[in-house]
């Protein structure tokens, strides 16, 4: 089990948008980038432009940034495409054994443990925007480049 694939993807979107602002960012275009089906691009980028993160017009190809790069973090792109419901990163099952010393106790045992972590992975996320991303790819692409 994985977060879902659409965190990143909104990630990719939103820094090729970025790469590609002189030009036309359209589904097509995104998805040949990221090697999947437009349709898909396209359900995300609705997610994203939900969350006020890109703007697209009707009849218009092609998906703008709606803000700065230093003001959308990746905090913003997991919560905007539903990776998680809040604080339901890790599922706990139900219905363990009551008759059973770990089945009575695990989720109490557990749970304030991985809201604790899950906290930690948005504070992490919240650190990080889109612009720092696009620069790091700038420093990837230069060192290879040095190669």
């Amino acid at each position: 089990m994985s977060i879902s694939s659409r965190f990143a993807v909104g990630v990719h979107i939103l820094t090729l948008i970025e790469f590609n602002k002189e030009g036309v960012s359209s589904s097509e275009y995104i998805a040949a980038s990221v090697n999947t089906n437009p349709a898909l691009i396209r359900k995300i980028i609705g997610m994203l432009k939900k969350a006020k993160l890109v703007e697209v017009h009707p009849g218009i190809a092609g998906a703008k940034l709606a803000k700065n790069l230093s003001e959308i973090t990746l905090l913003d792109v997991y919560k905007a495409v539903d990776v998680v419901q809040d604080n339901e990163l890790f599922n706990i099952h139900e219905n363990s054994n009551p008759q059973c010393l770990v089945g009575r106790n695990i989720q109490d045992a557990i749970t304030p443990i991985l809201a604790t972590a899950q906290l930690a992975l948005e504070k992490v996320l919240s650190g990080v925007t889109i612009e720092d991303i696009v620069q790091d790819i700038i420093n990837k692409e230069e060192q290879n480049r040095e190669r």
